[in-house]
Formats: structure tokens, C-alpha cells, sequence
């Protein structure tokens, strides 16, 4: 099944925590990649006051369960350093499962697909790069839901670039 994963990262070497991500998920078996988006640098939103984050999407087939999926979420980040001290407080990295497929699943642990998704440009602008044709379950096409969001806080890093999974 399809599988919709943000990345995001304002703390230590931001781009390389976004491409560590990247080549970790791919690392072990369940997830083929199809494509990843361009990278935005974008404002935080929510929480306290910190500085900016590196933002992109990776757009995968996966065989595996969204708990599995979850688990090596969690692993990468706590392997590229992630303190859950506060929320939406900043981070080395952060890996958001959007959405697994057609799934929906109200599990304080795992909701599918990500409850505030709809509303996030930092996740919706970037998707619509890697997928322009993406669905948002629940809430209709990606590009649609964009036309609705203030997108001034989100903006193109044409000078960097994260790499496919070798």
C-alpha cells in the first residue's frame, strides 16, 4: 500500500538528519521507494519559540504493518537524537506517518491519517510536489486543500536536495 511520510528537522545538521531518515527507513526491507519531494525550509507552527525547520515528504509502497512502520519511525529518530521533552517543541528530527494506504485509525498512538495534516503546509505543500496527484483520505485532493492554507511560511530550498535511497 501507498505510504505518505514527513520529514522535518531544526535542530543540529538539518539536512543530514533529513537524508539519514531517508536512508535509514529504506535500509531495511517493507518499503520501496517512489518518490521524495523537494525540501522547504519553513516556520515553525505551534509550541515555543525556535528557530526554522527543513521540511520534505517520502512517498513509498510499503508491505508492512502501520505499527511496524511507526516502530522504525521511532527508532531513526531516536537514533538521529529526538528528546520528547515537549510538544511541538523542536527537534532533530521528527517522522510523521501521513497516512498508510486508505487506512483510518483513531489510536491516540497511531491516528491514520494524521489528524492535522489537512491543515499543515509545511506537510501539503511538499506532498503536492512528490505526488501532485495525492489524496488526503478523509479530506479530499492534496492540491485542493492547499488553495485553502496560508502557504507564506513555507518556502522552496532549491539549494538543497535529498538524495533517493541507494
Amino acid at each position: 500500500m501507498r505510504v505518505v511520510i514527513a520529514l522535518g528537522s531544526n535542530l543540529g545538521r538539518r539536512l543530514e538528519n533529513l537524508q539519514g531518515a531517508v536512508d535509514e527507513l529504506f535500509d531495511a526491507p517493507g518499503l520501496t521507494f517512489v518518490a521524495v519531494s523537494p525540501i522547504y525550509e519553513t516556520d515553525p507552527v505551534g509550541g515555543p519559540e525556535q528557530g526554522p525547520y527543513l521540511n520534505a515528504v517520502v512517498v513509498a509502497e510499503s508491505i508492512l504493518d502501520p505499527r511496524t512502520l511507526l516502530d522504525r519511525a521511532q527508532i531513526i529518530e531516536t537514533a538521529f537524537g529526538r528528546e520528547r521533552k515537549e510538544r511541538w517543541g523542536p527537534r532533530t528530527l521528527d517522522i510523521d506517518l501521513i497516512t498508510v494506504g486508505s487506512l483510518v485509525s483513531d489510536d491516540p498512538d497511531l491516528t491514520l491519517p494524521h489528524p492535522r495534516a489537512h491543515e499543515r503546509a509545511f506537510v501539503l505543500v511538499p506532498w503536492a510536489r512528490a505526488d501532485p496527484s495525492a489524496v488526503l483520505p478523509g479530506h479530499g485532493p492534496v492540491a485542493s486543500l492547499l488553495a485553502d492554507l496560508d502557504q507564506s511560511g513555507v518556502r522552496l530550498r532549491t539549494d538543497l536536495v535529498l538524495e533517493p535511497p541507494v
